[in-house]
């Protein structure tokens, strides 16, 4: 075979090929944080404040369960919904934590992470030309998988000037009649922030008054510094039309092993779970097992990598701030959100020259939304000898372009 009979020679039947594919796939743009990992891959001595993930290692005896599941001969399939033991533990788990009561049989679905979990909730309540309020900046997948859904995102903004907090009188004006659902994550990735109490109230009674689904993506929630987490289906009137989303990747340094849930009344599980077990099937076996003992044993581990998170968030904040980069103090998770303006750069350029320059990585804040322009991304779930680093080329950065 030569080159001109060789597999995928043919060049413009490949253009007419790709011109039949996915409009509504093609309009959504790649994930503003993937160039700059695909520059991070090629260059050497980098401390990198992007990657969303805890820099510990999943503790051993979560590790050894996950371990003993293979040796055990555990490589088959579970249930759809995931093992009923696990599910009986996560349901202890909201009970303790939050008082909020599942029925571990019928209510709760174990999933591939988060991402699967939010996924496949939206794709079964969104029809086409339904509208999801989000607020923003928001977590890049969140824009992209309504729209994959058939949904319209629509985004309020937050600012710094209000700790990057959404209030109940914002969602009441981007209220329409087809707006279906809330989809809400707090503490929130890529700010930190938090929404007390009684700011929550008044969003459920929103949502009750309007017959709206909320959709609350609380995978951050046992990352908490400046108030206690409210699980949003634990509020008054908020149980019968809350989907609440978790899992172990961040609090239990587990990211790799894929493992999230979701619970919710059984009549929308039922439908969540139809577009799981044509999708996944089940989630990974061996997984299921680390994350049983993770949710069991894995507290202290928890109380351990959070009281290093907290010291980290110090160091980074004052450090950010203490060069003229205005940094609001995260409520939770384990991101900061500093403002790059006074720099005179846009988001994208911080980010591309921080990297190049000085080498370190962070995320351009346009990334999570347009109101996010004017900000990066920086996580400090990394060692806090490379915060202290990464803050004196930050800031050699920042002092050259106000010479």
């Amino acid at each position: 075979m030569n080159a001109d009979t060789a597999v995928g020679a043919g060049t413009a039947a490949q253009a007419d090929v790709t011109g039949r594919l996915s409009t509504r796939v093609r309009n959504v743009p790649a994930s503003g944080i993937r160039k700059f990992f695909d520059i991070l891959a090629s260059m050497d001595d980098v401390i990198s404040l992007g990657v969303g993930e805890p820099d510990f290692v999943t503790p051993e005896h979560i590790m050894r369960a996950g371990v003993d599941s293979l040796t055990q001969g555990e490589t088959h399939y579970t249930s759809n919904y995931g093992l009923l033991e696990l599910r009986e533990a996560v349901a202890e788990y909201l009970c303790d934590h939050y008082g909020v009561r599942y029925d571990p049989q019928t209510e709760i679905l174990l999933t591939a992470g988060v991402s699967e979990a939010v996924d496949i909730a939206l794709r079964a309540v969104i029809d086409p030309g339904d509208e999801v309020i989000v607020p923003e900046p928001a977590y890049v997948s969140y824009r992209p998988c309504i729209t994959f859904a058939g949904g319209e995102p629509v985004g309020i903004d937050s600012s710094a000037a209000t700790q990057f907090r959404i209030t109940a009188d914002q969602v009441a004006a981007a209220i329409t009649p087809r707006t279906k659902a809330l989809l809400l994550g707090f503490p929130a990735n890529p700010t930190g922030a938090m929404l007390p109490r009684e700011e929550w109230l008044q969003i459920v009674e929103l949502a009750r008054r309007h017959n709206l689904i909320m959709l609350s993506d609380e995978i951050y929630g046992r990352l908490a510094y400046t108030m206690e987490h409210t699980c949003v289906s634990a509020l008054p009137g908020a149980w019968d039309r809350t989907i609440l989303l978790g899992g172990f990747s961040k609090s239990y340094a587990m990211t790799g092993w894929r493992i999230g849930y979701v619970a919710a009344p059984g009549p929308m599980l039922e439908y969540i779970m139809k577009v799981h077990q044509y999708v996944l099937m089940c989630a990974p076996t061996m997984s299921q097992y680390a994350a049983l003992q993770a949710v069991r044993h894995g507290e202290p581990d928890v109380v351990r990598m959070l009281d290093a998170y907290a010291q980290r968030r110090t160091l980074i904040v004052d450090g950010l701030n203490s060069m003229g980069l205005d940094c609001v103090p995260p409520d939770g998770a384990f991101y900061c959100f500093p403002s790059i303006r006074s720099t005179g750069l846009s988001s994208q350029e911080f980010a591309e020259r921080l990297l190049q320059e000085e080498h370190v990585a962070c995320v351009a804040g346009d990334a999570f939304g347009p109101c996010g322009d004017g900000h990066v991304r920086m996580c400090y779930a990394v060692p806090a000898a490379d915060i202290e680093v990464a803050l004196e080329r930050i800031a050699r950065f920042v002092n050259r372009l106000s010479g």
